[in-house]
């Protein structure tokens, strides 16, 4: 369904894990006033009020064909998958509940993704104020990766679009919790090493929003970093060379960032190191301890 003559593409479902955080109505917004909107946005809402079912009611009302999925699980890529399971158009999408689409995104979206057939393409991330916050792609030149990177993931699933035969290719998330907050790069190197080509496309811009404060980045950093040596352990429990060489990379990039830091005095610099050195090595751990997931 869609508003009274408002274009849409019939073809593409937009998934948005929440749990709840105030910044998801500024994203259902932002969708709304799209140039474009699409075929049906699934909300999956981790967070057990019903304040995340009324906003979805408000922007059904507006005309566009919402569905909110109460869900009991935690972690981005179990709400990423129940969306997965749900869509039923040849393309999806998924976009944070902390990220603003720009009004022509569905457009440039659907452009990428017809211009590259079996590939996901990923869209630049841009922060709300001048930091360079967590998660943030600024590059302005697009690029097409068709094997693993040795200094850095190249998927950003905050802003990110594939074919639904594309992402069943793939394969689910993993949910594992060693992996929370890296589900995002174990996915994007699976599909590279499946041969699944990961566009970047700057004209794909979303608006990550500032809500954190000090403390709160110091948190998210030490997660990022022991989920990225969970995801480092999963892959070094298959032997995997490629992983041993960039896990072993970034337990050396900690100090270093940490010496950096301290020479210029750079807050966020030091923020990075501590949580590498204290996250990286324990997650490695973790992760080759854990059953693991695909």
């Amino acid at each position: 369904m869609t508003g009274a003559g408002h274009p849409a593409h019939p073809d593409l479902t937009v998934i948005i894990p929440t749990v709840g955080r105030p910044v998801l109505a500024a994203c259902l917004n932002a969708l709304g006033q799209g140039t474009t909107w699409p075929a049906r946005v699934i909300v999956v809402d981790q967070s057990a009020s019903s304040a995340i079912a009324r906003q979805v009611d408000r922007l059904r009302d507006r005309g566009l064909d919402a569905v909110h999925v109460a869900s009991r699980e935690t972690g981005a890529a179990a709400a990423r998958n129940r969306g997965l399971e749900r869509a039923e158009t040849a393309y999806v999408a998924a976009v944070d509940d902390d990220c603003c689409v720009a009004p022509d995104w569905s457009d440039r979206l659907m452009e990428r993704l017809r211009a590259h057939a079996g590939a996901i393409v990923s869209g630049r991330v841009d922060p709300e104020g001048d930091e360079q916050l967590p998660s943030t792609i600024t590059a302005a030149m697009p690029a097409v990766h068709t094997r693993p990177l040795r200094d850095r993931d190249p998927l950003f699933t905050g802003n990110m679009g594939a074919e639904l035969a594309t992402a069943k290719r793939v394969g689910p998330f993993d949910e594992s919790p060693t992996l929370a907050g890296a589900e995002d790069n174990d996915w994007g190197y699976r599909a590279l090493q499946l041969g699944v080509p990961i566009v970047y496309a700057p004209e794909v811009a979303v608006t990550h929003l500032d809500w954190r404060d000090t403390r709160e980045l110091a948190v998210v950093y030490r997660r990022y970093a022991r989920a990225q040596g969970g995801f480092y352990g999963k892959h070094l429990r298959r032997r995997d060379l490629f992983i041993a060489g960039r896990a072993v990379r970034d337990l050396l990039r900690g100090p270093w960032l940490l010496l950096r830091a301290a020479a210029t005095r750079n807050r966020e610099l030091a923020l990075l190191g501590q949580a590498e050195v204290r996250g990286i090595l324990p997650g490695i751990i973790a992760g080759l301890r854990s059953a693991g997931w695909p």
